[in-house]
């Protein structure tokens, strides 16, 4: 049952018996798996509404490919010991890649979802002209790295900000060091640079994607994620799907105005006051590195007060955002993550509790505020995601989410 108590049969991964359905009840197959973990062959069968002998030779044919593999029997308290089939880890690989405003991340991701290389470059700003020869050597070294398994890497997914030419000032890089994106097909060139297929999501959606499939989205049908990475930025998903929305920009919870603004000066953004950027000028400015933002050093005694100072002025403007998605969307969760140290993220979330404790509520439902759990490695492994998902999930049910068994 879900929280209404409503059975949703669209939310249950189901396949067909038909003639003509090899792949697509292969992918059904995979999908369930990947969702449920380790399964016997009733249970997938159950699971999919396939028959039992259309199962078993899905499954047969499947760790003939290399895709499945049996795990130890398991003894129950009743009946035969059953076989458990699980995802085969090496089967097939992913790449990763998350061209970010602050970093480069490359990582290579194998079928279970574990990330098993990879490399990082860093950079004040994302000038193109530094940005991808230095992609093209951590491609080769990730490569390097993969060894014999590169050659089961299946395809590359991209997650990078919609704009990367955007917010030049607020950055305080040079004019000419981010016109160039404004031509840049980020997609077709990374295709061209590593002859594979690649497939692209927002940064932040990405991120979500992470969160969806291997996070706290395991439990949740609707909600909204929040990022805290260079700027804060966010996904959205709506009834256990992915909603990138026309544009593939939903949920860019960055942008909210934080006031009215005026005709000479347009209103500031939740990006002004709750990006970890700001917190990196702060503490920047106090003398400290700026990559002490995202670690235990935004924590330590000596920087407390300005990473305080931080806190009082995002906390109070992620609230009033987060009230808004929550009349809009109906908001089971905000699910909040970022380029943090976990207890970092942990204090944001209580205190825009603390601010949401002030908050009118009569009209609305209040979502609960959740910690992520992928961290800072969220926009990279989403990516890498993307074509896990694309060559081995039923089209239709991408990031579809198991419904929950009826209870008797």
């Amino acid at each position: 049952m879900d929280t209404t108590g409503v059975r949703s049969p669209l939310k249950r991964t189901v396949g067909s018996n038909q003639i003509g359905m090899r792949q697509f009840n292969e992918r059904i197959v995979l999908q369930a798996i990947r969702l449920h973990g380790p399964l016997p062959k009733a249970d997938v069968g159950r699971l999919t509404r396939l028959s039992m002998q259309t199962v078993s030779m899905i499954v047969d044919r499947l760790i003939d490919d290399g895709l499945l593999e049996k795990q130890a029997r398991v003894r129950g308290r009743i009946g035969q010991p059953s076989v458990p089939i699980a995802v085969r880890a090496d089967g097939a690989y992913t790449i990763g890649i998350k061209v970010g405003r602050r970093s480069l991340d490359v990582l290579a991701m194998d079928f279970a979802g574990h990330v098993v290389c990879r490399d990082v470059f860093d950079y004040a700003y994302p000038d193109p002209r530094t940005l991808f020869p230095a992609l093209e050597s951590k491609l080769a070294r990730v490569n390097q790295m993969l060894g014999a398994k590169a050659a089961k890497v299946v395809g590359v997914g991209v997650a990078a900000p919609l704009w990367l030419g955007g917010w030049r000032e607020f950055l305080g890089a040079p004019p000419e060091a981010l016109e160039a994106w404004h031509e840049i097909d980020l997609r077709t060139r990374i295709a061209a640079m590593t002859g594979l297929p690649v497939e692209f999501a927002k940064d932040t959606t990405a991120a979500c994607a992470a969160e969806l499939v291997m996070g706290q989205g395991r439990g949740i049908h609707n909600f909204l994620y929040l990022f805290v990475g260079t700027f804060i930025g966010g996904g959205l998903v709506i009834d256990g799907r992915l909603h990138g929305g026309p544009h593939d920009n939903a949920g860019a919870v960055g942008s909210i105005p934080l006031s009215g603004g005026s005709a000479r000066k347009p209103a500031r953004q939740l990006l002004h006051a709750a990006s970890g950027f700001v917190l990196e000028k702060l503490l920047s400015d106090a003398g400290a590195p700026a990559a002490a933002a995202h670690d235990h050093r935004a924590l330590s005694p000596d920087m407390w007060r300005h990473t305080e100072q931080w806190l009082d002025s995002a906390c109070p403007a992620i609230a009033n955002a987060l009230t808004n998605a929550a009349a809009l969307l109906d908001l089971e969760a905000v699910v909040v993550d970022g380029e943090l140290d976990r207890q970092l993220v942990r204090e944001i979330i209580r205190r825009t509790e603390r601010v949401l404790d002030r908050f009118e509520w009569e009209g609305m439902v209040r979502p609960q505020l959740l910690e992520g759990t992928i961290g800072a490695d969220a926009r990279a492994m989403g990516g890498a995601i993307l074509p896990l998902y694309a060559h081995f999930a039923p089209v239709h049910e991408l990031f579809l989410k198991p419904a929950a068994e009826p209870t008797a």
